[in-house]
């Protein structure tokens, strides 16, 4: 087999996730987060997007109606990310949901990006983040992005909002 390498501007272009309750999973990504109802299938499935994309997110209840969350060690998805253009975007969703008293799992800098870390009623990991300019990722001597996950200033991340 030939060595492949996948165009360096594909992108993933959405997340589909199995939920319990279509109106909660809505109320959590589209009332708190921001997303818009693209399109909604009865109270089976919806598709919601930011900027008027197809869908971002598909949300369905076809196999998992009423049913607990996943066990968190078992295999499936960690989270889904969420990227956002600037850091007072990313601090307007921190602080939206700081007023909210929506329950935040951690916060991280990984050197590339900042990070608030969530999860939606289903247990689902949600990453809420922004990317650094690249300039200021950090590089090893092998020439290598070198991430790593340090606490967040989060008075700092706010702070944005005060410019």
């Amino acid at each position: 087999m030939t060595h492949y390498t996948i165009p360096a501007n594909t992108r993933i272009g959405h997340v589909h996730l199995k939920v319990s309750d279509l109106d909660q999973s809505i109320h959590f990504y589209c009332h708190l987060l921001g997303f818009e109802v693209i399109q909604r299938m009865g109270s089976q499935a919806a598709f919601i997007s930011a900027g008027g994309y197809h869908h971002h997110i598909g949300l369905n209840t076809w196999q998992s109606k009423g049913q607990p969350p996943a066990p968190s060690h078992h295999p499936g998805l960690f989270h889904t990310a969420i990227l956002y253009p600037t850091r007072k975007d990313l601090a307007t969703i921190f602080r939206r949901l700081l007023d909210e008293g929506y329950p935040f799992t951690g916060y991280a800098d990984h050197g590339v990006s900042e990070a608030l870390y969530l999860n939606d009623p289903d247990g689902n990991g949600v990453e809420l983040y922004w990317d650094k300019p690249k300039e200021q990722w950090p590089i090893n001597s092998r020439g290598e992005i070198a991430m790593y996950t340090q606490p967040l200033n989060t008075q700092s991340l706010l702070q944005e909002l005060d410019d």
